[in-house]
């Protein structure tokens, strides 16, 4: 079975090829297909664990998704922070992360506030809602931008080049290639790149630009590193929520009622919604996991929507509950390239719930959900929702 499929991601099928997997601790070699040499797959909470581990004998360097290997490395391994290790990846968590972290949460709280308040009015000027289409996208994209500079009139150029670049192979996303939507991001950071280098300010831009270490190119590639991992996941999330809401009725009102379980229900949406469905390694040695030997050299796939759903780890699964604690979730990752903007996401998350479980008294589904055909990303091409507002 080549699990680089994607259509084996486009129902919820998935979630029992999953469970059984797991049960079986399986480590799955995929053979040459989608991915140009193969690679291994792990599933458990467990295994992923082990993988993603700071201690473990992987590297992150030629690439984090299916399709790179030691022999098929991405362009960005050694420079952009999802693709770096080591003494280098260190250095760029250290002047990236202050601008994604809880610390620079009061500057970004007026655009979070008037980002919230538009999707709920414009929500409530509409019968029915495309969560997908019209809200997921919205919030991440504000914020993301803000941070790293980009003006308010380029952002919903962006968020369309978003679309296509990581939209599989959704026919919706079909006016232009990944390939190409990747080209056009890099180009839109290059031109703003030589703005900030004429005219600096506050921005993420201006600060990778004054530190020195880093070239034009390095710049450019990282603000594409912070625009997807800041708004291409966190979007699904922020659609799930209306999935969530629509399939488990109860959490709405336990919300308004005991607004102190806000940050459990947080944590729960990201385990429930899961979005970065796998990340990739490449050993660094011959090495085991569990007691399946992996070569130097072999990529080795940790699918992390699979492993936050085991049973083992993780009561009850497939159920939204706002009671599970602890919730060891590897919904950012885990190790040394666990998600520097968690703490952003769970901001844009929290604020979201807090105001509909204040306005809102159910969330209704006017249309099934539709998932993206991805083998990268658990998310949403569609999801119809009504709303009764209190």
């Amino acid at each position: 079975m080549d699990l680089a499929n994607p259509d084996l991601y486009t129902t919820e099928a998935r979630f029992e090829m999953w469970r059984e997997h797991m049960s079986k601790n399986a480590r799955i070699w995929s053979e040459p297909g989608i991915s140009p040499n193969g690679f291994w797959s792990v599933f458990s909470h467990q295994d992923c664990s082990a993988v993603l581990s700071p201690k473990a004998p992987f590297t992150s360097e030629h690439g984090m998704m299916i399709g790179f290997d030691a022999e098929n490395s991405d362009n960005s391994g050694g420079r952009m922070l999802v693709v770096s290790d080591g003494a280098w990846h260190s250095a760029l968590k250290r002047l990236i992360g202050p601008f994604l972290s809880r610390l620079r949460a009061p500057e970004l709280n007026a655009v979070l506030e008037r980002e919230v308040k538009e999707i709920i009015n414009r929500m409530k000027s509409q019968e029915t809602t495309d969560v997908a289409l019209e809200v997921g996208p919205r919030l991440p994209a504000a914020i993301v931008c803000e941070v790293i500079g980009v003006p308010l009139s380029d952002r919903e150029n962006l968020i369309e080049l978003t679309n296509h670049a990581f939209g599989g192979e959704e026919s919706s996303f079909d006016k232009m290639s990944p390939a190409q939507a990747h080209a056009e991001i890099l180009f839109y950071f290059h031109e703003l790149v030589m703005e900030r280098e004429e005219k600096p300010g506050d921005d993420l831009v201006s600060a990778l630009l004054a530190d020195g270490r880093l070239d034009v190119d390095d710049v450019v590639i990282n603000c594409d590193n912070v625009l997807i991992g800041g708004n291409e996941t966190t979007r699904h999330s922020i659609t799930g929520v209306f999935h969530i809401l629509q399939s488990f009725p109860d959490v709405l009102d336990r919300i308004h009622d005991d607004p102190d379980i806000i940050d459990l229900a947080v944590e729960e949406v990201v385990r429930w919604t899961s979005p970065a469905m796998h990340v990739l390694r490449v050993a660094t040695e011959d090495c085991v996991v569990g007691d399946q030997r992996i070569s130097k050299g072999e990529p080795v796939v940790a699918w992390l929507s699979a492993a936050n759903r085991d049973e083992r780890v993780f009561a009850d699964p497939h159920a939204f509950r706002l009671d599970r604690k602890p919730n060891r979730h590897l919904g950012f990752g885990t190790g040394p390239h666990h998600c520097l903007g968690a703490a952003l996401a769970r901001i844009e998350l929290r604020s979201l719930l807090v105001q509909l479980a204040d306005q809102a008294r159910s969330v209704r589904p006017a249309s099934d959900p539709k998932w993206m055909r991805s083998n990268l990303i658990q998310g949403y091409s569609g999801l119809g929702v009504s709303v009764d507002w209190r």
